[in-house]
């Protein structure tokens, strides 16, 4: 991987990751743009005990640009672009409008392909490693910002999750403060530790998995599953079996089978529905330990969390989609349509020939 730091004309970070070592990065963005502005500003519920970012500024962002003004694609000629060179790999960049930027953290764009009309899923296994090598560096490198307490790397796809650019692409946001959702994993991680003499929660939920009916895909570093109390229709979360806490634990074993497993299943969720049905959209997120101190987690250590990748989509059938409506919105308790071990029965089904 040969990686390559520029910055575009109104002064964000841009970089490029690229699979050949002696390519050369050196197009300059000619757009007359302005130095960013933003106004993101992160607001404590004292109710609730967790924090909202308040980011007028994203009111103004692209929103479902042609395909020729795309803004992910590659610059071709005077069609000028977020990215000023004609071809890229994978390419990273501070996003134009973040919802965290300054003291309130950084969010960054993640392009996995030049391609507009591809998808993750149609990456090769080197480039689809290409992306996680970019992740990881990510990850290295906001963690050491003196405002970064947790790094978030995720992809939305489908205008059904709310995607507003079609091009391949995910998202980056470091955050000033560990986020609810991994405050509770530690929590729970500590009174599963007190309860039995000191087992880990997540090793114990993994070997579950492992000896039961909803194992989706298994290979030799990693697995796959639908968890028994998914939230979502269709939901499979992916662990390294080593457990560790973040992408930078990762040997080198596990970062060359994640290619295979993961687009085997990216493939898989194509193919839920059927032949003839669009795109499955769907949120891949990595779960990663925060870097900050964890002293309100009863001694919990950051070596204590598990790594994993959760992926799931919001249709729950053809044609119809998952809407979080009362119970789900107003009292955070979901209600499933699809039993766990259906969802893993069917996504075994549509297994690759």
């Amino acid at each position: 991987m040969k990686k390559t730091s520029t910055r575009l004309a109104d002064g964000r970070e841009l970089i490029y990751y690229d699979l050949r070592d002696d390519t050369v990065r050196d197009a300059v963005d000619r757009r007359p743009l302005d130095r960013t502005v933003t106004t993101s500003e992160i607001r404590r519920d004292v109710l609730l005990g967790d924090s909202v970012a308040i980011a007028s500024h994203r009111q103004g962002r692209t929103y479902h640009p042609p395909a020729d003004e795309c803004p992910l694609c590659p610059t071709q000629g005077e069609r000028l672009s977020e990215i000023p060179d004609s071809s890229y790999d994978v390419v990273v960049f501070e996003n134009r409008f973040p919802s965290l930027a300054g003291d309130s953290g950084r969010c960054e764009v993640v392009c996995f392909t030049s391609d507009h009309d591809a998808s993750f899923a149609d990456l090769t296994e080197e480039h689809a490693r290409l992306v996680l090598d970019a992740w990881t560096d990510r990850t290295s490198e906001l963690s050491h910002l003196p405002s970064v307490e947790q790094v978030f790397c995720f992809e939305n796809r489908g205008e059904e999750i709310g995607v507003t650019l079609g091009h391949p692409h995910g998202q980056i946001y470091a955050y000033p403060f560990t986020t609810p959702r991994t405050a509770l994993m530690l929590r729970s991680l500590a009174a599963h530790r007190e309860a039995t003499g000191g087992e880990n929660l997540f090793d114990a939920v993994l070997e579950r998995e492992l000896a039961g009916e909803r194992v989706v895909l298994e290979g030799e570093h990693w697995v796959a599953f639908v968890p028994y109390a998914a939230h979502w229709p269709y939901e499979v979360h992916l662990y390294p079996k080593r457990r560790v806490p973040d992408l930078l634990a990762l040997d080198e074993a596990a970062r060359t089978e994640f290619p295979q497993v993961y687009l085997e299943l990216l493939r898989r969720f194509d193919r839920i529905f059927g032949e003839g049905e669009p795109a499955t959209p769907y949120i891949a997120a990595w779960h990663q330990a925060p870097f900050g101190v964890l002293e309100e987690f009863d001694g919990v250590t950051r070596d204590d969390f598990a790594l994993h990748l959760e992926l799931f989509t919001i249709r729950r059938t053809s044609g119809k989609l998952k809407f979080l409506a009362g119970s789900e919105s107003g009292m955070s308790v979901f209600i499933n349509d699809v039993p766990p071990e259906r969802a893993a029965e069917r996504l075994r089904e549509v297994a690759s020939s």
